[in-house]
């Protein structure tokens, strides 16, 4: 499993005194009101920033970190990741999985022969999209709706969906 979640992506500055605008990856975009520090993947090292201030602008959040007071500190950040740690990161309800920890998991069919592996999850307005490889490298996009995924199990790396006719 992964150690680090990611809650956002530094997309650009705002402003000169070190605020950067963020694109939020998680569910709930209203998270970053609680939280007090990120961890900055700066593609060498990890770099914990005390959150100073948080305020939003249409889909963006826009984070003041601690410290950072200028915006030549923060601009060569940008299209970084924002991190937290798993104790950091917003509980799960029952039945609730983080992506990352569902990527790579073998997805059956519900007759146990092996469909595919799980590449990606697409987020899109009404339902996430299951993006499953198959052995020959073909793609195949399964709606993430009861209908078609009947059981995800993240400990077991092991995922069972109906193949809706017309879908392969």
């Amino acid at each position: 499993m992964e150690e680090f979640l990611r809650v956002g992506v530094i997309t650009s500055t705002h402003g000169i005194r070190g605020e950067v605008k963020v694109f939020p990856t998680t569910d709930n975009p209203e998270r970053f009101y609680d939280l007090e520090e990120v961890i900055l993947d700066t593609g060498k090292e990890h770099l914990n920033l005390k959150v100073e201030n948080v305020r939003f602008f249409k889909n963006l959040v826009i984070v003041k970190f601690e410290g950072i007071d200028n915006i030549n500190d923060i601009e060569k950040y940008k299209g970084r990741d924002l991190l937290v740690s798993r104790e950091n990161a917003v509980p799960l309800e029952e039945g609730e999985f983080f992506i990352c920890d569902a990527i790579g998991s073998t997805v059956y069919e519900e007759d146990g022969k092996v469909f595919g592996t799980l590449k990606e999850v697409m987020e899109t307005g009404a339902n996430d999209v299951f993006i499953v490889e198959r052995e020959d490298g073909t793609e195949v996009l399964l709606p993430y709706i009861d209908d078609c995924i009947r059981e995800v199990n993240v400990e077991e790396k092991k995922i069972v969906a109906y193949i809706m006719p017309g879908l392969v």
